[in-house]
C-alpha cells in the first residue's frame, strides 16, 4: 500500500509516529514516514524507530518499495522486529538529512551556473556532484564558486509547484537531467522553484531558502567520459548548522 510521504509537504519534520503495515525480510513498511527513500541521486535517510517498550530499531537505509509511493525502512543487522500494526516513533538522523537538503538545493543552483545538459548526479551528506555534457575547458572552479555563491547570497525562498503530466510534456525545457526522467502516470509532477533562478522537476528534499546552503566550494572537476564532465561540490565549513 502507498506510504504517506510526510517529507513531501514538510522536509523539516524530524520526528513523527507511524504504524507498521508490512514486515518483509528486507525491511519495514509504515503507513506514513519522514524517511526519504533513495532516489533522484539523493541517498536514503537513516535514523531510528522507537518502540513503546523503549527498544530502538536503527534504520541504516531507506529505499523505495515495490509499489508506487511505498517506502522500505531497512534496519541495521541484529535489530529487534516490531509487530504488524505496532505504533512506532520515527526519528531521522537530522544533521545528515539537513546536509543533503542543503547540497541538493545547491545542485539546483549549480545547474543554473553551468549551462549544459545534466547527464547525472549524486547527493551524499558530505558532497554532491553533477555531470554535464560540456567541454572540460569550459569548466572553471573559481568562476563556478563565485557565480553559485552570488546566487545563494540572494537568499531566495524555494517553492514547491505541481503541474500536470501534459503541462510538463508541453515544456520539455524544464527537464535538465538527461539520465533520469520525472515519473509520469500519477497525473501530476512535483517541481522545485527558486524564483528568478531555477524551475525543474524534483522529488527530493530541499531547504526553504537558498541562503541556508551557506555557500559552496568546488572539490573536483574531472572528465568521466566523452559526455560526462563532473563537477563535485561541498559545503563551506563556515556554513549554517542544522536547525
Amino acid at each position: 500500500m502507498p506510504t504517506e510521504l510526510l517529507f513531501r509537504n514538510d522536509a523539516y519534520l524530524k520526528s513523527a509516529t507511524a504504524q507498521v503495515v508490512a514486515l518483509q525480510d528486507s525491511g519495514l513498511e509504515l503507513d506514513r514516514t519522514i524517511f526519504y527513500p533513495a532516489g533522484g541521486g539523493q541517498m536514503g535517510d537513516s535514523g531510528v524507530l522507537l518502540r513503546a517498550n523503549g527498544e530502538r530499531i536503527i534504520i541504516a537505509d531507506t529505499r523505495k518499495g515495490s509499489t508506487t509511493d511505498s517506502v522500505l525502512h531497512i534496519p541495521a543487522s541484529g535489530m529487534p522486529q516490531p509487530e504488524s500494526g505496532e505504533t512506532l516513533r520515527l526519528e531521522i538522523d537530522w544533521p545528515r538529512r539537513y546536509a543533503m537538503m542543503r547540497l541538493h538545493t545547491a545542485l539546483h543552483v549549480l545547474s543554473c551556473v553551468v549551462l549544459a545538459p545534466v547527464t547525472g548526479g549524486n547527493i551524499s551528506p558530505d558532497k554532491g556532484r553533477l555531470d554535464f555534457d560540456i567541454d572540460l575547458s569550459l569548466l572553471d572552479a573559481a568562476k563556478i564558486e563565485q557565480e553559485a555563491n552570488a546566487l545563494i547570497a540572494r537568499a531566495v525562498q524555494t517553492e514547491t509547484v505541481w503541474i500536470t503530466d501534459e503541462e510538463l510534456d508541453a515544456r520539455p525545457e524544464l527537464v535538465k537531467t538527461m539520465s533520469v526522467q520525472p515519473p509520469r502516470g500519477a497525473g501530476r509532477v512535483r517541481l522545485l522553484s527558486i524564483p528568478g533562478i531555477d524551475l525543474q522537476p524534483c522529488g527530493g528534499t530541499h531547504v526553504q531558502n537558498i541562503a541556508e546552503i551557506g555557500g559552496i566550494r568546488v572539490l573536483k572537476i574531472r572528465s568521466e567520459g566523452k559526455r560526462n564532465k563532473r563537477v563535485e561540490i561541498g559545503l563551506l565549513a563556515t556554513g549554517v548548522s542544522a536547525p
